[in-house]
């Protein structure tokens, strides 16, 4: 992951503290990272991204953060 990527933080990870979430795009794979490790990089398509927000919109993963 040599090249330079523009990583963007979600509005819900609050200013710049350890719970950030940031996600990248390079061609048709987007990446996803927390910044308090950015060495760990989950990488998925387009398409899997879309069906996990849909997932999470829908309360899918709700029973995870209790």
């Amino acid at each position: 992951m040599s090249e330079s990527l523009k990583w963007q933080k979600s509005s819900y990870s609050g200013g710049g503290g350890p719970n950030c979430v940031e996600l990248a795009r390079r061609t048709d794979t987007t990446l996803i990272r927390e910044s308090d490790d950015p060495h760990v990089v989950l990488t998925t398509t387009r398409t899997g991204l879309a069906a996990f927000i849909a997932g999470a919109k829908a309360g899918d993963f709700d029973h995870l953060t209790r």
